[in-house]
């Protein structure tokens, strides 16, 4: 027989334990509450941020809606009449925007992520995903990792493509620099990123299965280097009045080394050929006995894309089992008969007129300056005006702890976190204005030198890891582009180049 009271005190731990456990439950949606009224407030700052900054853009637009027909009539009345540059709007219209773009991409999940993170499942926290495409311009980064502080930060770019944006998508936005290009400005486009962010897939496409450094397949998702010689050579065949002649170079920067790996010496059969970089007496850039091919085809340039590949230098890390250790550049020169105009402006080559409006494109804000005259060759009996189009694959940035590398592979990835700090620096001091540029303290730079200075047009493609294992480094990348957008170009030291070089470039005067 029970003593009185028992039944009485059992009845009340139990009504104990269900107003515990009812108040935990209550407290943890309070919690989920909270964090969703942060989630909302943290897009409603945005959302104001995006309101104020396309009102100050309206603003802008009106004041250089008023300023144009003034430029307008002033060029003409400077050069006598209309020039044929005139009648080409998109590239007034890129220099309103400023030299510089920067674009970010976020990969999907892949197996790999959480593999490295030893996780069971795609299911898990850190396979969830920390990089989020807000809009078409923002980026959010959110992660709550255990024993890391909470990160919710997002960051503005001139476009950014979420991880089912297609190669097609990333495209269309380069497409309208390959008309600059082909109106006489010098352009490099370049992918930087984490290891295994997606870098090489977006300037080449995906690998080819079983052949290591060589890209594959079908059309749909190709990268930007095939895409960008079909492109070219559509473009000269429906415009050119005389076809202009094109020339390829491929070369690596490995341990800050420059490998030609188009070369024919028996040399190069596994590693290429070492070259080095040089600045010519009116400052502009150039690799002596360079392997420059001329191509007549988008297939002709693609085989030879290809070919260089196989040479490339590239490792296994716990990071990217195909890991590239060399910065990969694809140089295409162009050279065509110029303007035969005295007015100081560019030349431009003479076979873009007809290409006005040729795509449209987001980007930065007024920054860039005049347009500075194009490299001449005033030999032979015609003018020749050259211009260049850099495609640059960079190596990934990685921290050594994280990629597992020792012996020789670390000693590379020091060479490349130096070469890419030498390109963060280069773009700190063009955004700083600095008299001197520190482009020689790397060979990545001081090859580059042309096509990142001056008034030539820079697009660099965040490639950015989704998972939360590497937001350290997504957030790096992100600081990067923020960087890299706030950099001003002054006006180019340009003089007319060399009589009887073969290559030439055009790039800033500080060195």
């Amino acid at each position: 027989m029970k003593p009185a009271g028992a039944g009485d005190a059992g009845g009340c731990c139990a009504l104990l334990g269900l107003a515990e456990r009812r108040t935990q439950q209550l407290q943890r949606q309070v919690r989920v509450k909270e964090e969703s009224i942060v989630e909302l407030e943290t897009e409603n700052a945005v959302l104001h941020l995006k309101l104020a900054e396309y009102q100050g853009r309206v603003g802008k637009s009106g004041l250089q809606a008023t300023q144009f027909p003034a430029q307008l009539s002033s060029r003409q009345r400077g050069q006598g009449g209309a020039h044929p540059a005139l009648a080409q709007p998109w590239n007034l219209a890129q220099e309103l925007r400023g030299s510089i773009r920067v674009h970010c991409r976020i990969r999907p999940l892949l197996p790999f992520d959480s593999e490295w993170d030893g996780s069971a499942s795609c299911s898990s926290t850190v396979s969830q995903g920390a990089a989020h495409a807000l809009d078409d311009e923002t980026i959010l980064v959110k992660c709550h990792r255990p024993g890391h502080p909470k990160i919710n930060k997002t960051y503005t770019f001139e476009r950014v493509y979420g991880p089912a944006e297609s190669q097609t998508a990333v495209f269309a936005d380069v497409r309208p620099l390959l008309t600059s290009f082909l109106d006489g400005y010098d352009v490099c486009v370049m992918a930087y990123g984490q290891t295994g962010s997606g870098k090489s897939y977006t300037m080449l496409g995906p690998p080819s299965e079983g052949q290591p450094g060589q890209q594959s397949g079908t059309h749909g998702d190709s990268g930007i280097v095939p895409r960008a010689a079909e492109e070219l050579f559509r473009l000269i065949s429906e415009n050119s009045p005389g076809r202009p002649t094109l020339e390829v170079s491929v070369l690596e920067i490995y341990n800050n080394d420059i490998f030609d790996l188009l070369a024919k010496e028996d040399s190069a059969a596994v590693f290429g050929v070492k070259r080095e970089v040089v600045t010519t007496q009116e400052g502009r850039t150039e690799v002596p006995l360079l392997t420059c091919t001329a191509v007549a085809s988008a297939v002709e340039l693609v085989a030879l894309v290809h070919g260089g590949l196989r040479l490339r230098a590239r490792h296994p890390t716990l990071v990217h089992a195909a890991s590239s250790r060399s910065h990969l550049v694809v140089t295409v020169t162009l050279t065509g008969k110029a303007p035969s105009d005295s007015t100081g402006q560019r030349p431009r080559s003479a076979l873009r007129q007809g290409h006005a409006g040729a795509g449209q494109g987001r980007s930065a804000s007024p920054r860039a300056s005049p347009p500075q005259p194009l490299p001449v060759d005033h030999t032979g009996p015609e003018r020749q005006a050259r211009a260049k189009l850099q495609l640059v694959d960079l190596a990934g940035s990685e921290c050594a702890g994280a990629s597992g590398v020792t012996g020789l592979a670390l000693r590379e990835t020091s060479f490349i976190n130096r070469s890419l700090a030498a390109l963060a620096d280069v773009l700190g001091a063009l955004s700083e204005r600095r008299g001197h540029v520190p482009y020689r303290n790397s060979k990545l730079t001081h090859l580059l030198q042309d096509t990142i200075g001056g008034d030539a047009k820079l697009l660099v493609i965040l490639c950015v890891s989704p998972g939360q294992k590497h937001v350290a480094e997504t957030l790096q990348g992100l600081g990067f582009g923020t960087r890299a957008r706030q950099a001003e170009r002054g006006q180019a030291g340009r003089r007319p180049s060399c009589p009887g070089k073969r290559r030439s470039g055009a790039g800033s005067a500080s060195q």
